[in-house]
């Protein structure tokens, strides 16, 4: 290995970083194209196809995950290149998670500019912390560097969320049973309030029937004419009262209505030619 060269090395890291940056943005391309081809397959009824597709663009966008947190140590180490530049065994506690997530991670990417760069902290730091960083033996490589790395099958709950949010994205009319299943309340109760219906509780239509009988019986009391009888005989109730609590619709509003109506043919009749 070629010994410790500082401008050589800040090079790198800057050749690094843009090759991340650039690899980054392609896969993003490639990944708008593959949710594109899903959503079509989704449209065919081709489901078990798509699942299969989702999962390879799962780990995908894990992969490029990955290269971001990578682009950030690189840039750390760039901003903190003194640290790095210093003559020791070990790297100083400020820079010492960005080389082993480097060293760690840098094989699992296709990136030249990233495997010259591991090799060159390799050879300044020594192959036993090297051994020590490529085990993660004392934890020193980030939890999420070690989870984005771990090659598993996706689970069918992530691979059903993707699909969903895929065909929601594209307006392909389909969604897993559990979601189907948890949106039909919300629907109809949206349904109702668009409508204006409302279901009320048997303790709700309890209390409702309780309001009415009190009308009930309080109309009764009334004779006709609008006369209320009383101990001293009929009196004419006074235009200022109100009415009780928990009574029905106020009695003004039919006479609120009908001078409205009226003003609106007066309204009409004036317009006429």
């Amino acid at each position: 290995m070629p010994p410790w060269n500082a401008p050589k090395t800040k090079v790198q890291l800057r050749l690094s970083v843009q090759r991340l940056r650039t690899l980054q943005q392609k896969k993003e391309a490639q990944a708008k194209a593959t949710r594109r081809e899903i959503a079509t397959v989704l449209e065919k009824g081709k489901v078990e196809t798509a699942r299969i597709k989702v999962e390879a663009l799962i780990h995908e966008d894990i992969h490029t995950e990955l290269l971001e947190l990578l682009e950030l140590y690189c840039e750390l180490l760039l901003a903190r290149f003194g640290l790095l530049d210093q003559n020791f065994r070990e790297p100083d506690i400020g820079i010492k998670e960005s080389v082993c997530n480097i060293i760690y991670a840098a094989p699992r990417t296709e990136l030249k500019e990233l495997h010259i760069l591991r090799d060159i902290l390799m050879h300044k730091y020594g192959r036993e912390f090297s051994i020590v960083v490529m085990e993660n033996r004392d934890g020193c490589v980030s939890e999420r560097v070690v989870r984005k790395t771990d090659v598993a099958t996706p689970s069918s709950e992530l691979v059903d969320a993707y699909l969903h949010e895929i065909a929601k994205g594209y307006n392909v009319d389909w969604s897993p049973s559990g979601v189907a299943e948890a949106d039909k309340p919300t629907n109809t109760i949206q349904d109702q309030q668009t409508h204006g219906e409302t279901t009320l509780p048997a303790s709700d239509l309890k209390e409702s029937n309780k309001g009415h009988d009190k009308d009930t019986i309080s109309d009764q009391t009334r004779i006709e004419g609008g006369l209320k009888k009383t101990k001293d005989g009929p009196v004419e109730p006074s235009p200022c009262s109100s009415e009780k609590p928990g009574s029905g619709t106020p009695k003004s509003n039919p006479v609120v209505e009908s001078d409205f109506d009226a003003l609106m043919r007066r309204f009409k009749d004036l317009k006429k030619p």
